[in-house]
């Protein structure tokens, strides 16, 4: 980038414009590769939970679960989580349990 002092006190800046389309472009796939990560961190939950035991409930996504699913329903989790408490299972704040024969969030005690 150069900026150039034009007659009359004006400035003009000049830039690599091939640098700058490669920049706009990579902010582009960074916000469709940031898209994919959080569309793919959700696990289906539209199957009905019927439970019988705590046992049979676990967090219905990979990280910062908000609800609770059958353990049979779940599927693979491949993404990298954060380290922060945000969700009401995470850091001991809840955890999953039947209810009245539904996979429910218990608070923690």
């Amino acid at each position: 980038m150069k900026i150039i002092k034009k007659k009359g006190g004006k400035f003009r800046i000049e830039h690599n414009k091939t640098l700058f389309w490669i920049i706009i472009f990579l902010i582009i796939v960074l916000a469709l590769l940031i898209y994919a990560i959080v569309k793919n961190n959700k696990i289906d939950t539209g199957i009905r939970a019927e439970c019988s035991a705590d046992a049979d409930c676990i967090p219905n996504s990979c990280c910062h679960a908000t609800g609770c699913m059958l353990k049979e329903n779940v599927s693979v989790c491949n993404v990298f989580c954060s380290q922060v408490c945000s969700g009401p299972l995470d850091c001991g704040a809840g955890s999953c349990g039947c209810v009245e024969g539904k996979c429910r969030v218990v608070p923690g005690k």
